[in-house]
């Protein structure tokens, strides 16, 4: 088939933020292998998920890649454009979530040495691109893009949270370097991302608020948008569990022990923030659908963070052995495969259809809800 093709047509207007499908669909495979019950089939049902996950992860490589090789003007347009630049955020997570997903789910399947390995080649490209948007993204903000007053959204979170999946994900790996130096300086090394990604967000997260009591939810197609706050907030209790409990491989054992304390009292405070954020954004969400809120790609930011919170549940069912937390995980983990199950069929029929192919809408003017 020529590459001229009207299916590869379709790909010109081919954005970042397909990415988070991947990044949505291989939370639903590590939050499932991560849950502190064990339910039959679960597991199995977790790895054929991983594969659609990677499978999906290769597919969108080679369109990026074409998209760059037939349409790269477009291409280069979208690191402008206001909204899309920041979900280039979404392909290192993309990345090293399904990286995440051999380690957990993948040995089981294609062995133990080549998920280690297949690990650590995702990890490390989705770590250094994590830094690299982290990096760039903001700075476009800051010197190039034309920002307003009242254009905080979900999105800007996107380029930042990548180092906070590099910390949690990278806290796994420690155990497969031999001890000492390099094991100590990786282990402290995520803890910075950690800190790098939690600080960064926050601020971000005070604008969203802001901008939410000034002007609103700003339009039906970013309110899903809105879920992505849930992201750093969930993926760093998980941060901080995963790392309190591999301290214990890098660090002396007073400061293991100060970590896994660290675990609890971070990460307890934070959940219950995240609590509170999930039933505004569901509040939101819900009101925005009666009005009339068409399907977009955004939709998938229901799933990703969503799956954070599952896996930051987990890591505090592990540590304080609390009931109440495994029940959440499960009940949240059950909300998961709920909104992923929608909105990875919607996604399917408009991709079929074309409707997802389509140019970015040009950034308008943001006003007020109507009470």
């Amino acid at each position: 088939m020529s590459i001229d093709a009207p299916e590869t047509a379709r790909l010109q207007y081919f954005g970042p933020n397909w990415f988070a499908s991947v990044m949505g669909t291989g939370i639903v495979a590590t939050a499932a292998a991560s849950l502190p019950v064990h339910l039959p089939g679960l597991r199995g049902f977790a790895e054929g998920v991983w594969v659609i996950a990677t499978a999906l992860l290769v597919l969108l490589i080679v369109a990026v890649s074409v998209q760059w090789v037939r349409h790269p003007k477009v291409a280069r347009g979208q690191v402008r454009n206001p909204q899309m630049t920041h979900f280039y955020g979404a392909a290192p997570m993309a990345l090293m979530t399904v990286g995440l997903g051999a380690l957990l789910l993948g040995k089981d399947l294609i062995g133990t040495r080549l998920a280690v390995d297949l690990d650590w080649v995702l990890w490390t490209a989705g770590t250094v691109g994590g830094l690299f948007t982290a990096m760039t993204i903001p700075f476009l903000m800051f010197t190039q893009l034309e920002v307003g007053p009242d254009a905080a959204f979900g999105g800007w979170l996107m380029p930042v949270v990548p180092p906070m999946v590099s910390a949690a994900s990278g806290a796994l790996l420690l155990q497969h370097l031999p001890p000492g130096t390099a094991r100590t300086t990786m282990f402290y090394g995520c803890f910075a991302m950690f800190g790098l990604s939690l600080v960064a967000a926050l601020i971000i997260i005070t604008m969203i608020w802001s901008r939410l009591a000034h002007y609103g939810t700003s339009g039906s197609a970013r309110v899903p948008t809105l879920w992505i706050v849930l992201g750093p907030l969930g993926q760093g209790i998980t941060a901080a569990g995963l790392l309190g409990t591999a301290a214990a491989l890098a660090v002396s054992p007073e400061l293991a022990s100060g970590m896994k304390i660290f675990a609890v009292l971070f990460g307890v405070p934070v959940w219950g923030f995240a609590v509170l954020w999930i039933s505004l954004a569901s509040a939101l969400t819900v009101r925005t659908m009666r009005r009339g809120m068409p399907f977009a790609l955004t939709w998938w930011s229901l799933t990703f963070p969503v799956g954070t919170f599952v896996t930051g549940t987990s890591q505090l069912a592990a540590h304080t052995g609390l009931p109440a937390f495994r029940v959440a995980a499960v009940l949240a983990y059950a909300f998961l495969l709920c909104t992923w199950g929608l909105v990875a069929v919607r996604t399917l029929r408009g991709s079929v259809g074309g409707s997802l192919f389509t140019p970015p809408p040009a950034p308008a003017a943001i006003h007020k809800d109507p009470k």
